[in-house]
């Protein structure tokens, strides 16, 4: 049975995402537009939590940290450290799930996320991006 995923059209990849050079620009490929509160599992919520847990999503989800160093999109400059997430690049349903799909765990469907960056993703909101680390410089040291 060929798999939904390689029928939809405008199927969003990492080694094109990879090839755009600044967090701004992977942020754009990859936002969502979704709507807050939206459902995405609704009543079948169980078996989305059911997948995360098992042993080959963990495997996969190991390998695309290491692949992207920890890094927040992928860019260097940008190590996440705690509250690392695994983004499947394009939404899934409850019946790929159901059907383990084998595109859940290609690594060309999958990136390296903080918390933030995620929810700015599938809100598709610019202002929830983590800030970017600005150096001390003399005299900044101004509580007010």
């Amino acid at each position: 049975m060929t798999h939904l995923l390689i029928n939809k059209k405008d199927v969003l990849r990492y080694s094109e995402m990879i090839q755009l050079p600044t967090f701004e620009a992977r942020f754009e490929y990859l936002k969502l537009r979704g709507k807050v509160g939206e459902d995405t599992f609704g009543f079948d919520r169980w078996l989305n939590q059911y997948f995360y847990r098992s042993r080959r999503w963990r495997s996969t989800r190991n390998d695309i940290i290491i692949r992207d160093a920890g890094c927040d999109l992928g860019i260097a400059d940008r190590e996440i450290g705690q509250g690392l997430i695994i983004h499947h690049m394009n939404q899934i349903t409850v019946e790929e799930v159901e059907q383990d799909a084998w595109w859940l765990y290609d690594p060309e469907f999958l990136i390296t996320t903080s918390d933030s960056t995620h929810k700015a993703i599938h809100y598709g909101d610019p202002n929830l991006l983590p800030k970017a680390f600005t150096p001390r410089s003399p005299g900044d040291t101004r509580l007010w």
